[in-house]
């Protein structure tokens, strides 16, 4: 207690001194005893900053602020809690309860956690055992959600690509955040991997994609794993997307045999050989084109293949020398191989055409005797030797010859060939008839030449006899003898008188005929009998 001051002293100095004992605080005239028993300041706890902002912290983060508390007041005083409320504020540095000495601080950290994006209002509440029992900071903060990247598709697989070819697929990226996110690096490993169509460094705000392509050109055959490493400011700040992919083996064309030779071939003849391509790679091959150059060589139709594994395809190729000399050419074979460009060659002579020989057989033709006003034939042969010939025109003499069975001229008899032809005579009179058949052809023999001869015979003198047995009538003094054309008549009596035998010689037959005889018996009164059996005789054709 503060003893009373003396009567003697002035007030306002009093009150003065007063004043500044108690740390500024006033008095007035109801209060005097009381300042007056009190000699001592209590602690006051002042927190700066009065107020804490953390600004806009993205969902997930957190951001931390720095605040001390002070005893500004004359005596020690006792923090006992701080308390923190609203979505997200915490406080840190502070193991309480802590003493503060008059005038002494303590340093503390106020840490921001937002959970969801909007604006948070807090307060941090210091429990103390001085003048101002709790003291109170406001606290605020925004908060947006955090970029996160997304790729679709979450991995990329390439399949099975040719080597020395090259697969591409797209890729896009999406910030699927609420905040920018800015990406530097998009990094590919793994044998043939890369990527295009990517500027780096890549901003996305919220909710924008960009798209960009991922390519795989194997160098080798095999299985190739890889992966595409995205390195952001994003929540997913390490982003990896699995690739993978196979090389194989390109298809690869292969000739049998490698080159076609024709050797020797006779001018304007054609000689023919076989080529097989195969596809001995391991993928299928496309061919766009064969073709063939070269004076002389030609090739069959070709149709666009497509060959798969193992598969072949034989086409011919053909060689026509129009002249003597040596020809050279190409095959030339378009296709996807790894060799695109295919080539096969072609080689062969021409060779001079050997003349060739006709020969006919017989080189005489006999026709023997032949009756006037028949015919008979014989045949003929020509034949090539050494090379193809071609006979043009024949020329035949003798008027009872005639020549059939060739085609029309000119005929060409290849080599080791033959035609055959046919000659015919008819004698107009009897006697020995004569001619020649000759042939022109190419061949160094022309004209190749058949004698003709024949001899015309008069037709033969053909009779029939007859005999019978003679009558048993009596009187009968001789017998009439009819014939017929028909068989039962009717029938002509060919004898001019009376015929007093039993035998008779016709000779007025025809070559060629049939005639049905009969007889009568003629007794002397004149009287004649009946038919006797009917006889037949067949005249031969002469």
């Amino acid at each position: 207690m503060m003893k009373p001051l003396p009567a003697r002293w002035n007030w306002p100095f009093v009150v003065l001194a007063l004043a500044t004992m108690v740390g500024c605080q006033g008095l007035t005239s109801s209060n005097k005893s009381a300042t007056t028993q009190n000699n001592t300041n209590p602690g006051v706890v002042a927190v700066t900053p009065s107020s804490i902002s953390f600004g806009v912290v993205k969902v997930g983060n957190n951001q931390s602020l720095p605040a001390t508390m002070t005893n500004t007041g004359g005596s020690a005083l006792q923090v006992t809690q701080a308390t923190a409320t609203g979505s997200g504020f915490s406080v840190s540095g502070l193991s309480l309860p802590v003493t503060l000495q008059a005038g002494q601080s303590q340093g503390f950290t106020v840490i921001f956690t937002p959970t969801a994006a909007g604006t948070v209002k807090g307060n941090l509440a210091i429990a103390n055992t001085g003048s101002t029992p709790t003291v109170n900071v406001s606290l605020s903060g925004g908060s947006t959600t955090v970029g996160v990247l997304s790729p679709s598709p979450s991995s990329l697989n390439f399949g099975s690509v040719q080597v020395g070819g090259n697969q591409t697929l797209p890729e896009t990226l999406t910030n699927s955040g609420g905040s920018t996110v800015t990406v530097t690096q998009v990094t590919p490993s793994g044998t043939g991997y890369s990527v295009s169509g990517l500027s780096l460094p890549l901003v996305l705000t919220a909710g924008q994609g960009q798209a960009f392509s991922v390519n795989f050109a194997p160098a080798a055959s095999g299985s190739s794993n890889g992966n595409l490493a995205i390195v952001s400011n994003a929540s997913n700040p390490s982003l990896n997307v699995a690739l993978t992919g196979s090389g194989l083996a390109p298809g690869a064309l292969t000739p049998s045999p490698s080159s076609l030779s024709f050797g020797n071939v006779q001018v304007g003849n054609e000689q023919q050989l076989s080529e097989t391509v195969t596809n001995t790679g391991a993928v299928s091959v496309s061919i766009s084109q064969a073709t063939v150059s070269g004076t002389g060589f030609g090739m069959s139709s070709w149709a666009p293949q497509v060959l798969t594994p193992g598969q072949h395809y034989t086409f011919t190729v053909t060689f026509t020398p129009p002249s003597t000399g040596n020809y050279a050419g190409n095959v030339a074979i378009v296709s996807n191989a790894s060799n695109p460009n295919l080539s096969i060659p072609l080689s062969g002579t021409g060779t001079p055409v050997p003349q060739g020989q006709l020969a006919v057989t017989p080189t005489t033709m006999a026709f023997g005797n032949v009756i006037v006003g028949t015919n008979a034939q014989l045949q003929g042969t020509l034949t090539a030797s050494g090379s193809s010939v071609t006979v043009t025109s024949d020329t035949l003499t003798g008027a009872a010859f005639a020549l059939s069975g060739l085609a029309s001229y000119p005929i060409v008899i290849p080599a080791g060939q033959n035609a055959q032809y046919t000659v015919t005579f008819t004698p107009p009179a009897t006697g020995a008839a004569s001619g020649s058949l000759s042939f022109t052809s190419n061949a160094s023999n022309s004209p190749a030449v058949e004698s003709l001869t024949g001899t015309g015979t008069p037709p033969p003198q053909h009779s029939v006899n007859l005999s019978w047995t003679a009558s048993n009538s009596s009187g009968v003094t001789g017998y009439n003898i009819y014939r017929g054309n028909t068989s039962g008549g009717p029938y002509s009596k060919i004898n001019s008188v009376l015929n007093a035998s039993t035998l008779y010689t016709d000779t007025t037959v025809v070559d060629g005929q049939t005639y049905y005889y009969v007889t009568t018996a003629v007794n002397s009164s004149n009287e004649e009998s009946g038919y006797s059996n009917q006889t037949q005789a067949v005249i031969p054709p002469p």
